[in-house]
């Protein structure tokens, strides 16, 4: 059955963990100086304001509905780069996600589970 043809008999769309994304902002930013330290601050308060959750200091996470929106972000997140320093932005699938290997305190840990999405039209 395509999507159209369950979209049709259904009344809802199914969107398949593979379709669905995560977003993986990772960076390394200069902080000797205190203009540079700000610069850092406010990058990661842009992150922050775009809904994207910490993961670690450098590393924050956001969903995405698809590629459309990921690229969406994209833009908006070259917009906000600061002067200096790397900026890498990973993509990797719902399924993907679920399958992430977490060490914490030199014991591996449960798999996170994936936050369960509402389908809104």
């Amino acid at each position: 059955m395509t999507r159209r043809e369950h979209k049709a008999n259904s009344g809802t769309t199914h969107l398949s963990g593979y379709q669905l994304m995560w977003m993986l902002v990772t960076f390394d930013l200069p902080v000797e100086t205190k203009r540079q330290r700000a610069a850092a601050s406010k990058f990661r308060l842009a992150l922050l304001d775009l809904g994207f959750e910490m993961s670690q200091l450098s590393n924050y996470l956001r969903f995405c509905n698809g590629k459309e929106q990921f690229e969406a972000y994209v833009r908006k997140i070259e917009a906000q780069l600061p002067e200096s320093g790397d900026v890498y932005i990973f993509q990797f699938t719902d399924r993907q996600y679920e399958n992430i290997v977490r060490f914490s305190d030199q014991g591996r840990r449960a798999q996170k589970k994936n936050p369960t999405q509402m389908v809104l039209f």
